[in-house]
């Protein structure tokens, strides 16, 4: 595999393992974005179809399950069953509902989530699982079965409608329900851990969040991962608002207009515990107001309801709700938890079929996957801090093909007013990012859906050079070609350590590896390249250090033997190993710059077995086989003696200042997940006098902010440094300018026979 080929497998996207059809064998009914979307997901194999309700999911689904050609089991919540058989009558296709394996005696089977136990996975070719949301709500147990029952289907597909852009669990259990990936593995690849407060941006707007207070995790995307997360998220998935997000026309997809009447019943509310009401405390207290003030909020109810001879749902939160509303009002029809799955499915049809006025249940039990749109008005009796049960009962009418405004009205009492308007912000939100979220999608899905996308490649090369150094932006493992065989005397530098999106998008970024395999397969590249225009029997120093392993990442918390890797790799690729050189780390620094629990004070007094070493660093040597044609002469040169000679091969340095590095502050992008750590110049210092001659050129194939060049100047080498990163080759070029200039001073001083001290001359001293 040449370079360009690697490149490309690295574009991390879910590859197409089912089956090809045309137009002309989907049914005719479908609208042309609804045979494009069966088509595709005929060609993945394995997909979601995210649209939003009223787009033809059923349909799709269905068709999707005649032309695979395979014994297909299909899984929704029962009530939704029994919506889909009719569906399928429709377009000619039989569906039966199944409780158990011995129920199966037809291609295309329909059961619920509550009976997968009773299936054999293996006797099915394909699973569909609609509403597939309903992953997130499942049980542990439950989701866990489902996930690993169906790991070896050949075919899967989820629907459901749009999700909540930021609901990433929501996400990752449908890429591992697919056989995408993990959701352990899909946080490591695009998102950092943001549980503490702060201000994310997402499609130019800024979003303040604050984190878990309860020991949870939340995600949010890492900077540099949004454009490779949307286009890995489009390879396996196609999300739908209105038939416009793709170009297609919206024709009878119209929503219609939606109106939210909230009426804050005026009550008088004193808590048992309290003298008097200052606030709601949790959920407890919100159940409590509710009861208290049921008696006010059904007057209103009452009022509104009926004097009306529409067909309503009245949507209720606590049992004794259901109970009261359904008394309260006439031909009410009350649906609750412990009624049999038949009663529910057979209720909610008869609703559809006009036969009920007025359907009383939780949003939980009928707000998802139903197609209420028989009816345009309901009541939200009480309201609860979810948005998605808001927004999903609320979807239950107003849906593409409903012909009438869908009016909702709230009744809450006065001191819940701050429900309600948590309610708003959040849906306000959730609109903003849906709409920013299609519109990421767009591009991306246009392409997967077979349409015409321009590629993009942020990918530039420059080159700039100065008295004694060559400064090269771009991909290492491209811009080496450029150096000719055998033409560096050393080379000095410090690897990515293989942390995926932390300061780049590009593919060219050899941090930018989804996992350890992918990272060395590309290290490869730039450790032939070294090797090639090194001289034979020189060195190269490659800084690294052991890389804490972590849970969500690596499956378990502990220590990667990063430096044993890189030997074992440059063995590979023709080196010899021939030395290592540790420099010692001040534990309580390192626990403050990487936030490591194992390094705190607190930690070793409450279990030190949880506790470790500081991670020292590592310099490995390795060198070209061949006879060195220059010897290197460090005491010919003025600068080693035998006691510095001593020091330095000692093989530990423990006087290396951490803080002695250029200032890298300006270099760092706002996108940037860490903080740049450059090479140390001390470091930098003794590879060079140890492993050069003044006048002999210095290599650093990862520039970063110049510190390598920076210091092979400063000691009479030439340099020729190599940075993909634009911000960090713009200080990189500043500080190579700076050491231009003072190595000219230096220079002259030194022939006019004034002692310069080590460092340069302060102004002052250059003033006198």
């Amino acid at each position: 595999m040449d370079y360009q080929e690697f490149l490309n497998s690295k574009h991390v996207v879910a590859l197409a393992d089912g089956i090809t059809v045309q137009d002309s064998d989907i049914h005719p009914s479908l609208f042309p974005f609804q045979r494009d979307m069966t088509r595709w997901a005929l060609r993945k194999g394995r997909s979601a179809i995210f649209a939003d309700t009223g787009l033809g999911k059923t349909r799709i689904q269905l068709e999707w399950a005649r032309l695979l050609g395979q014994k297909t089991l299909i899984i929704a919540p029962l009530s939704v069953a029994r919506q889909t058989i009719r569906e399928g009558k429709k377009i000619d296709i039989e569906v039966k509902l199944v409780r158990s394996q011995d129920d199966v005696d037809s291609d295309i089977c329909i059961t619920n989530y509550e009976m997968i136990k009773h299936f054999d996975a293996g006797a099915f070719g394909a699973v569909a699982l609609d509403e597939s949301s309903l992953l997130k709500a499942l049980s542990g147990k439950t989701r866990k079965l489902l996930t690993e029952m169906f790991a070896d289907t050949q075919y899967r597909l989820c629907c459901t409608a749009t999700p909540a852009p930021n609901d990433y669990v929501e996400l990752g259990n449908h890429a591992h329900f697919l056989g995408i990936c993990t959701q352990a593995e899909m946080l490591a690849m695009f998102f950092v851990n943001a549980n503490k407060e702060h201000t994310f941006v997402y499609g130019g707007r800024a979003y303040h969040r604050k984190g878990s207070n309860k020991g949870g995790q939340e995600w949010r995307l890492k900077h540099h991962a949004e454009e490779a997360f949307f286009s890995w998220l489009a390879s396996w998935s196609v999300t739908l608002t209105k038939p416009s997000d793709l170009g297609y026309s919206d024709d009878v997809f119209v929503l219609p207009p939606l109106n939210v009447y909230p009426t804050f019943v005026p009550v008088e509310y004193t808590p048992d515990d309290r003298l008097f009401f200052t606030h709601m405390r949790g959920i407890k207290d919100q159940a409590a107001i509710r009861r208290k003030t049921m008696p006010a909020r059904l007057e209103e109810l009452e009022a509104l309801v009926d004097g009306s001879e529409e067909q309503w749902i009245i949507w209720c939160g606590l049992n004794e709700e259901s109970t009261a509303v359904t008394k309260a009002l006439t031909d009410a029809i009350e649906v609750k938890g412990n009624n049999s799955p038949e009663y529910k499915a057979q209720t909610f049809e008869e609703f559809q079929d006009g036969k009920h006025r007025i359907l009383v249940t939780k949003s939980k039990i009928g707000g998802f996957g139903m197609n209420f749109q028989n009816a345009h008005k309901m009541v939200f009796f009480g309201l609860s801090h979810s948005w998605e049960s808001w927004y999903q009962a609320i979807r239950r009418q107003w849906r593409y093909m409903q012909e009438y405004p869908v009016d909702v009205y709230v009744i809450i009492a006065d001191i819940e007013a701050e429900i309600y308007q948590n309610i708003m912000r959040k849906d306000a939100m959730a609109a903003r990012l849906r709409s920013e979220m299609v519109k990421r999608l767009k591009g991306y899905e246009k392409g997967e859906l077979g349409m015409t996308v321009p590629l993009k490649d942020d990918y530039t090369e420059d080159t700039v050079r100065g008295e004694g150094w060559l400064a090269m932006l771009g991909d290492s493992c491209t811009r080496l070609k450029e150096l000719g065989k055998d033409s560096v005397d050393m080379s000095v530098y410090s690897p990515p350590f293989a942390d995926l999106f932390t300061y780049t998008a590009s593919e060219h970024d050899l941090g930018n590896s989804r996992n350890w395999d992918e990272f060395f397969e590309h290290y490869k590249f730039i450790i032939q390249e070294v090797l090639r225009v090194t001289k034979p029997g020189r060195l190269t120093c490659v800084h690294t250090s052991d890389i804490p392993a972590m849970a969500n990442k690596d499956g378990y918390i502990g220590i990667r033997d990063f430096p044993g890797a890189v030997i074992e790799a440059y063995q590979d690729e023709g080196w010899t190993f021939v030395g290592r050189i540790l420099i010692g780390k001040n534990p309580q620094a390192q626990a403050i710059r990487v936030k490591s629990k194992a390094l705190l004070f607190v930690q070793m007094r409450k279990d030190s077995t949880s506790s470790r070493p500081a991670l020292v660093d590592h310099v490995l040597l390795f060198k070209k086989p061949g006879d060195n044609a220059v010897p290197v002469t460090p005491v010919d040169n003025g600068e080693m003696n035998n006691e510095l000679w001593i020091k330095w091969a000692h093989g530990i340095w423990t006087d290396i200042q951490e803080t002695n590095t250029l200032q890298f502050n300006p270099a760092r992008g706002a996108g940037d997940e860490k903080h740049i750590c450059p090479l140390q110049l001390e470091t930098i210092e003794r590879c060079i006098k140890l492993y050069s001659n003044p006048g002999e050129v210095v290599l650093t194939p990862f520039g970063g902010i110049g510190s390598e060049g920076y210091q092979a100047v400063r000691f009479k080498r030439k340099a020729i440094l190599i940075e993909l990163k634009r911000s960090y080759f713009d200080v990189l070029i500043k500080n190579m300018r700076k050491i231009e200039m003072e190595s000219r001073t230096l220079d002259l001083f030194s022939v006019s026979g004034i002692k310069v001290p080590e460092g340069g001359m302060t102004s002052a001293a250059v003033a006198s």
